[in-house]
């Protein structure tokens, strides 16, 4: 008897981000990589993620239940920026000095650091503009980073499109650090550069936070667009028998229409993402997070846009992919969250 469907074949190796074949064009949801890592403090790797993830993702499946069929030819990864690599490499040599002196200038290190500044900024505008582009032609724009500073030249750009926007923020820290270790555009300044910068009128509802200096909480507490759900108080919630879809209905109440996500994978815990940046005990699990993803959908909430940082591929073993693999099936699911609310 023969089978009643054709022989299935493995992705081709060239086959772009989950084996996709649709030219930016044609598809739906656009991923810009975003290669960039020069201001990290502590592990390095984030920046091969972009290269990296497209493989890894050719060995997932591509069916999303609340669709009903498989998701994948919708997106399309851009090809990575050959300057933006180039200025990363320069700016990790640029950087690695002053962070082996923890942000204490001296001599040639002031002229370091304009730099990467500088470079910073213009990668940032270069981000803006192109995010601009591709919203413009009405597709969802999505970052794939590169550590948390990445996305920032794209959050503007969506404010600027969508001004009522609330932001979701899954991550360890509150990324509330002015120019941390002297970096304008520090991957622990983010939040604050986009508070600060933008200033923009919808909330910043961060999940997960866990780890952060004095003076981020007390910023946090002073400015009314800030709403913090501490990983400890979600977890003590937890225990007392608040169930996971009570807590997330809490979250989403906080945010408006419009939900821009800002996942840093080191809000998860750190079996999902051990070779991260920074991993911090605690955190959400991965199926936590998928239902506060999906959760958004069930309070009718349109996800306008969204970035995934700091995952890292092991540095030591090329053949562990894991937090490639996982990084994959996060990122293709924000896809598809994203996609279903268009």
């Amino acid at each position: 008897m023969s089978p009643s469907n054709p022989t299935e074949f493995a992705p081709d190796k060239d086959a772009g981000l989950f084996a996709g074949a649709r030219l930016p064009d044609q598809a739906d949801v656009i991923v810009i990589g975003v290669p960039w890592e020069p201001t990290v403090s502590y592990g390095r790797g984030t920046s091969q993620a972009p290269a990296r993830m497209v493989p890894a993702s050719h060995q997932l499946d591509y069916f999303v239940p609340f669709l009903g069929r498989e998701f994948a030819d919708e997106v399309a990864m851009l090809p990575l920026n050959q300057s933006w690599l180039d200025a990363n490499q320069r700016c990790i040599s640029l950087a690695d000095p002053i962070l082996a002196e923890g942000g204490r200038l001296s001599g040639d290190l002031a002229e370091n650091l304009a730099q990467i500044n500088q470079i910073s900024e213009q990668i940032n505008g270069e981000l803006e503009d192109l995010t601009r582009h591709w919203l413009k032609q009405g597709k969802i724009v999505a970052v794939l980073g590169g550590d948390h500073s990445s996305p920032l030249g794209s959050m503007r750009a969506h404010l600027a499109r969508f001004p009522d926007m609330g932001v979701l923020h899954i991550d360890a820290h509150h990324d509330l650090r002015q120019a941390y270790e002297g970096f304008t555009y520090s991957h622990a300044s983010i939040m604050y550069n986009y508070l600060t910068q933008n200033a923009p009128k919808g909330p910043l509802v961060s999940v997960g936070i866990r780890d952060y200096a004095q003076a981020e909480r007390e910023f946090a507490e002073k400015d009314p667009r800030i709403t913090t759900f501490y990983d400890a108080d979600l977890a003590a919630a937890a225990f007392k028998g608040t169930s996971w879809s009570r807590q997330c209905d809490q979250i989403i109440a906080a945010l408006p229409q419009q939900v821009y996500i800002s996942c840093d994978i080191d809000g998860l815990e750190p079996g999902c993402c051990p070779n991260t940046g920074t991993p911090v005990p605690g955190g959400l699990s991965f199926n936590q997070t998928l239902f506060l993803i999906d959760r958004l959908r069930h309070h009718k909430k349109q996800v306008v846009g969204f970035d995934l940082c700091e995952v890292s591929p092991n540095q030591d073993r090329d053949d562990d992919e894991w937090d490639l693999n996982v990084g994959a099936r996060l990122l293709h699911r924000l896809c598809a969250a994203a996609y279903q609310g268009k």
